[in-house]
């Protein structure tokens, strides 16, 4: 901190108002588990917290596997696919497979080093278990990746001798019918139609209804392989599944994958982890990654702010690339922009907001009633409707991802800057339209201004491509219309009564997106408009060192009730505290926003502010993606710092 009788600086109301909170923040991370104890086989099953899981994968789909041994969320074999397990949504009906010991225990769990290989520890009165989780995922021939319809559960015992204690009751299909299980000299399968998934097992399996359960003793040194695998009819002996050459290609594959990250300094193990994460949210087969893994995972607990986010978002694409960009991943920061412009040439400048996993449109949205949803969240969607929305921040994401393409070196074809010219025309025709802006609000449209501002990026970022390309033809016109919406901006767009820059033209309400002017370069941050909107912010939207995005009472977006803070917000307010040259500031609210991760480094998208506990859907790309890009900048004033 500055010295009490320094002049005022940049930012000084903004660390007052923070500040005020750190004591909140330092009571909520210590609320946060990392751990868990067990009393065993007489507790009934109950809801974790959202950030009480780690979660495996294998670039095709993911699986959440709780401190307690428990698979509670898996859709096979896409991540768009029907649920076969989904206790988080249902604990009654929704279907789990756990493996935990059958007496009282205490359990951690934590990733291989710099892999997406799930390790769960379980400490009994005697001994020590484990259970390592993974999907094979590594590359065979030309570089290609294996990736099995395959979840691989290995449970060693490494002290003394433990009691464990299996249960496999799959529920095909959202649950939305009866599975039906039977078994076999190896294992077991369950059914509905045509749908089929295997559980083979060293340890013989008895079916009960619908589940399958065993309980067996391993000693130290011993081994139990349970290895479940979709579309599969008739499970195999669990040897001929190789888990452990598996497991070892696997590990060497994520390992290899975290060492080519251009990192290092105090956050490299955050921003290590982070990158991980979001290779698990990538499909492969087209290089489209999900905005999560999970669907209905509620924004506030009991309310209806509950979305279907196994979906790909442009914005979420473009912001990717960067951050890989900047981790020095050239090679699938490419393979993103070859997604981005694949996906953009088939509809143009008239391409939606969000896709499925292979480019067509995403599902309708739907309600399962049949299930209760999160801790009695309702109602629980698949599909959304979001994607017929009209965004004009879509334009700016897809101009600014191109512009960092080209800085490093990319190479931008005839054809495709004919479609990224396409994009910044659309701009320049389509910007003073209202829209339901980056928050997908379900009321207005309104005339957002952070749509607006997107809509200045495309068209400035295009400028500028044009200059380096020598592409002239539009470069009069494009400047005539930065300068008109930059006008229109800052005459309708600033509040001179509130002191800020507002959510939306003829509106009091204030939207946290408004710190990305700075950011984006349309305003310095030291401007008096910058630093008051920032100012108010904080102070309006501010609660326990977090930022809301709005304030739901102050904004029609079409549905009730309240939200917790949006954790992508408050990583704008450590960038923004680092362009107003307050690093020290900026480092002690990263950490404290690293604070909320979970016990594995993981991020949901939301965090209750007085609780600390996570909300919405888990984990979050576009979290994870500000860890990155925030922690990678705020690296680099570190060293410029030394210098």
């Amino acid at each position: 901190m500055w010295p009490l009788s320094r002049p005022s600086w940049p930012g000084d109301r903004v660390i007052e108002a923070l500040q005020g909170e750190e004591r909140v923040a330092e009571a909520q991370r210590s609320t946060l588990p990392n751990s868990i104890k067990q009393p065993g086989e007489k507790l009934e099953m109950a809801y974790k917290p959202i950030g009480g899981y780690g979660i495996v994968g294998n670039t095709l789909t993911a699986a959440l596997v709780g401190l307690d041994g428990s698979i509670d969320w898996c859709c096979l074999p896409r991540f768009d696919s029907p649920s076969i397990f989904a206790a988080i949504l249902d604990d009654g009906k929704g279907g789990r497979f756990h493996i935990r010991p059958q007496t009282p225990f205490q359990s951690h769990q934590a990733y291989l080093p710099n892999t997406n290989v799930l390790q769960t520890t379980f400490q009994t009165d005697t001994g020590t278990a484990s259970v390592i989780d993974f999907m094979p995922c590594y590359p065979t021939y030309r570089r290609r990746l294996a990736q099995l319809h395959e979840i691989h559960r290995l449970a060693d015992c490494s002290e003394g001798k433990v009691a464990l204690e299996v249960v496999f009751e799959p529920r095909l299909d959202y649950a939305r019918g009866v599975t039906l299980m039977n078994t076999s000299r190896y294992g077991v399968t369950a059914r509905r139609g045509e749908e089929t998934v295997a559980l083979s097992s060293s340890i013989p399996l008895a079916v009960h209804g619908d589940k399958a359960t065993a309980r067996f003793m391993l000693d130290r040194g011993q081994r139990a392989e349970f290895i479940l695998r979709y579309g599969s009819h008739e499970p195999l002996p669990p040897g001929m599944y190789r888990s452990a050459g598996k497991l070892e290609r696997t590990s060497a594959y994520w390992q290899q994958q975290a060492g080519a990250c251009l990192c290092s300094g105090p956050w490299q193990e955050a921003i290590v982890r982070s990158y991980l994460a979001l290779h698990l949210l990538v499909y492969s087969p087209t290089g489209a990654i999900i905005a999560a893994p999970t669907t209905s995972l509620p924004e506030r607990i009991g309310g209806e702010r509950n979305w279907d986010y196994r979906f790909t978002w442009l914005r979420d694409a473009s912001l990717t690339l960067n951050a890989f960009l900047r981790l020095g991943h050239e090679e699938e920061a490419m393979g993103f922009m070859n997604w981005l412009m694949t996906v953009c040439r088939k509809c143009g400048a008239k391409a939606q907001i969000l896709y499925d996993i292979d480019y067509a449109h995403p599902l309708e949205e739907q309600i399962l009633d049949h299930l209760r949803g999160y801790r009695d969240s309702r109602p629980v969607r698949i599909g959304n409707d979001a994607y017929r929305q009209l965004q004009l921040d879509v334009f700016g994401e897809v101009l600014e991802a191109a512009h960092s393409y080209l800085d490093i070196g990319g190479r931008i074809t005839r054809r495709t800057w004919e479609l990224l010219e396409s994009f910044v025309n659309a701009a320049c025709e389509s910007w003073q339209r209202p829209d339901s802006g980056i928050w997908e609000v379900r009321g207005g449209p309104y005339h957002f201004v952070h749509s607006k501002l997107m809509c200045w990026v495309a068209v400035d970022r295009g400028i500028k491509m044009a200059e380096r390309l020598g592409r002239r033809k539009n470069l009069a016109r494009w400047r005539e219309t930065s300068q008109e919406i930059r006008d229109d901006i800052l005459t309708r767009g600033w509040n001179p009564q509130r002191r800020a820059f507002t959510q939306h033209y003829g509106t009091s309400a204030l939207d946290a997106s408004n710190l990305l002017m700075p950011l984006f370069g349309f305003l310095p941050v030291s401007d008096e408009r910058v630093m008051a909107t920032i100012e108010r912010t904080v102070e309006e939207l501010g609660g326990g060192g977090l930022l809301r995005r709005y304030r739901t009472d102050e904004t029609d977006d079409g549905l009730s009730g309240s939200e917790g803070a949006f954790l992508w917000c408050s990583f704008w307010l450590v960038r923004n505290l680092l362009r107003m040259g307050r690093l020290e500031d900026a480092i002690a609210l990263y950490q404290r926003l690293l604070g909320h991760s979970n016990h594995l480094g993981l991020f949901s998208e939301m965090v209750d502010p007085s609780s600390g506990e996570a909300l919405g859907n888990f984990p979050q790309a576009l979290t994870h993606l500000a860890v990155i890009i925030t922690g990678l900048e705020l690296a680099r004033a570190v060293e410029g710092e030394k210098d």
